[in-house]
């Protein structure tokens, strides 16, 4: 293992909290392989660059010599992580939980090394506790200390209800912690209450605490919001090289250094023109996730649909009975980008010029052009589709 101060420069970039620094550099000095947990709910199907942050810094610990420990949530899944949420989760059936979670481990391992990752369902061990163990485990902490997490503090203030089983969430976490025995256990910035419990409970069971390490949240495309699929503000990590690439493209400039950082672990060269670097990191995001040469390919796409639209590669429309430009706008949008956008929306694109056939602007959100096959239909600064 590289020396103890070498270890912490690596693993203290990027991160928000480590609580405590000089505790992670006592349990380094012991020279043997830590425990580093980080627990996933599969609450949907796939994971995006924001999820990959937490992943990439399990991945630095596992280059280090550590043994990460990946706890699919498939019980903790069906009660939903309340952090940073103003209403309750919506409840998951069993079945659709383990459907994710089949995905989230073949996604995960795009970033960490399967042969060298311990994978546990935290079902494993709560679907076996006895009501009487979970009374116990409740008796552990008080109605004040989740009352103090700011998410149950801000709803109740608001008048907005706290459902009683999601007060277990935190508890359950922090005994995963207990039952894995984790040394450090990573999270987003939004999870150091919930890391902190497993700290607690870990002493009262006579255990040396976990380190918390906290990793900033990823805004997402829009550059306001964290990065969500439900937002459709993210990217994948199974998106298409074609898709992916014009995504990375439309990060505001504001966010690259931090994009660099989280998403390549690299610094961003300040005096690299914004352009560029969006395209260099776009180009390594495609090739950390796909290949090299489909990376290759998807710049020069991206390049040559700025420079000329007929020839690039467009999703492709099959019209409907409308004809009008409003409505193959609208049926665009909804059929290719699942995306509704009312006649309103779609004038004002009309007014600001961005619908054009092969390039010719359409003003007129009632004319009926000929739409002939093969044609490139231009709807935004990011999205044009080729006619069937």
């Amino acid at each position: 293992m590289l020396p103890v101060f070498e270890q912490l420069e690596l693993l203290k970039r990027g991160t928000v909290t480590i609580h405590s620094e000089k505790e992670l550099a006592a349990k380094l000095a012991k020279g043997k392989p830590l425990r580093i947990k980080l627990g996933v709910d599969p609450t949907s199907p796939d994971i995006h660059l924001g999820h990959a942050v937490a992943l990439r810094k399990l991945r630095q610990f596992q280059d280090l010599g550590h043994q990460i420990v990946l706890i699919i949530g498939d019980f903790t899944a069906m009660i939903g992580d309340p952090s940073g949420r103003s209403s309750t989760r919506p409840a998951l059936t069993y079945d659709e939980v383990l459907a994710n979670a089949k995905t989230y481990t073949d996604q995960a391992f795009l970033v960490l090394d399967k042969d060298k990752t311990e994978v546990v369902f935290n079902g494993s061990w709560f679907k076996e506790m006895p009501f009487m163990e979970v009374i116990k485990l409740n008796a552990r902490v008080t109605l004040q200390q989740m009352l103090q997490r700011e998410d149950f503090k801000n709803r109740v203030a608001n008048g907005t209800e706290v459902r009683l089983h999601e007060l277990q969430y935190p508890i359950m976490q922090g005994w995963d912690s207990v039952v894995v025995k984790s040394d450090v256990e990573i999270g987003g910035s939004d999870q150091l209450f919930n890391i902190l419990v497993g700290r607690d409970l870990q002493k009262e069971e006579g255990m040396e605490p976990q380190i918390c390490m906290t990793l900033p949240l990823l805004e997402g495309l829009d550059g306001v919001k964290k990065m969500s699929k439900s937002l459709g503000n993210y990217v994948g990590l199974t998106d298409a090289p074609k898709d992916m690439f014009p995504k990375l493209m439309s990060i505001p400039d504001e966010l690259m250094a931090k994009y660099y950082l989280l998403v390549l672990g690299e610094e961003l060269d300040a005096s690299m023109h914004p352009n560029e670097a969006k395209k260099q990191l776009a180009a390594k995001c495609v090739t950390i996730y796909h290949n090299e040469e489909e990376a290759r390919a998807a710049r020069e796409n991206w390049e040559t649909r700025n420079k000329d639209l007929t020839k690039a590669e467009w999703p492709l429309l099959t019209l409907s009975d409308r004809r009008d430009v409003l409505g193959v706008v609208q049926h665009a949008y909804l059929s290719v980008f699942n995306q509704t956008m009312s006649g309103g929306d779609v004038r004002r694109l009309i007014q600001g010029g961005s619908i054009q056939l092969n390039g010719e602007k359409q003003t007129d959100p009632k004319a009926e052009p000929a739409w002939e096959t093969g044609a490139v239909l231009k709807l935004d600064k990011k999205r044009s589709v080729r006619l069937a």
